[in-house]
């Protein structure tokens, strides 16, 4: 039988912790990479919204709707959260007051959006890159978008992400954005015949091929989630030093020899 841990082992404490435990003590290196891929994917975003808001306002339409075209792209709404995210863990501290940067600095938040970024640049890189051939700069927004985050991102999770306690809880939370995504999309479409991705666009391929891909995309993204639990899983324990138990103070009767 399996003797239980101490209550000031390192494993009673990083098990007390569980999903709370923060990001280690930031280093110069994962401070650097943080706030490189916040930049990359803020310069990132801030071009693709100039030029679906552009390209919107050129058929007519308003900034509304340039906006709501912007947002219709998965892409478009994984790279804003993971400028967000390593915004606040590359730019902030993990003990702010600020209830978003705590937020964004737990492991298992810091490993969602991970999973998300990744998932996109594999998706495209797998599905919609012989779709388009960009030209000129729009090659390096490509890039960036669907490649050089994702693989930064990635980077900072393998270096620089501990090992953490997670929970089933913790994975059917991952899934909500996904999943959401996909009913809103069908749901927005349903109404404005627009379907962002080829792969679901019910107007060509009809509502059961559809839901056939939706379900291989979902099934897709579950193998992906299932590599990084298992990588989660196989690291070392995060060394915790046990907070140190105080000693009653001496006094004049603790030195005499009676």
């Amino acid at each position: 039988m399996k003797k239980p841990a101490s209550p000031g082992s390192p494993s009673a404490i990083v098990a007390a912790a569980g999903p709370e435990l923060p990001l280690s003590a930031p280093s110069v290196a994962s401070v650097a990479l943080a706030a490189s891929i916040a930049l990359i994917a803020w310069c990132a975003f801030a071009a693709q919204t100039d030029i679906t808001v552009h390209r919107m306002l050129t058929r007519g339409f308003g900034v509304i709707g340039g906006i709501e075209r912007l947002t219709s792209y998965l892409t478009n709404l994984t790279i804003f959260a993971c400028a967000l995210c390593f915004t606040c863990v590359g730019f902030f501290n993990q003990r702010s007051r600020v209830p978003s940067v705590r937020f964004f600095h737990k492991p298992t938040v810091v490993t969602a959006v991970t999973v998300y970024i990744v998932f996109v640049g594999i998706a495209y890189n797998l599905l919609l890159r012989h779709t388009w051939t960009p030209s000129g700069w729009r090659v390096l927004l490509n890039e960036s978008l669907h490649t050089i985050v994702p693989v930064l991102a990635a980077l900072y999770w393998l270096l620089f992400v501990p090992r953490f306690h997670l929970t089933p809880r913790h994975l059917l939370w991952w899934l909500v954005y996904p999943l959401g995504y996909l009913a809103l999309t069908m749901l927005r479409g349903a109404f404005s015949d627009f379907y962002p991705y080829p792969f679901i666009d019910v107007g060509e391929l009809g509502y059961e091929r559809v839901m056939i891909n939706a379900c291989l995309l979902v099934l897709a993204f579950l193998m992906l989630m299932a590599v990084f639990v298992a990588i989660n899983h196989r690291r070392p324990m995060p060394s915790i030093s046990p907070a140190p138990v105080p000693h009653p103070a001496e006094n004049h009767h603790d030195n005499d020899p009676a």
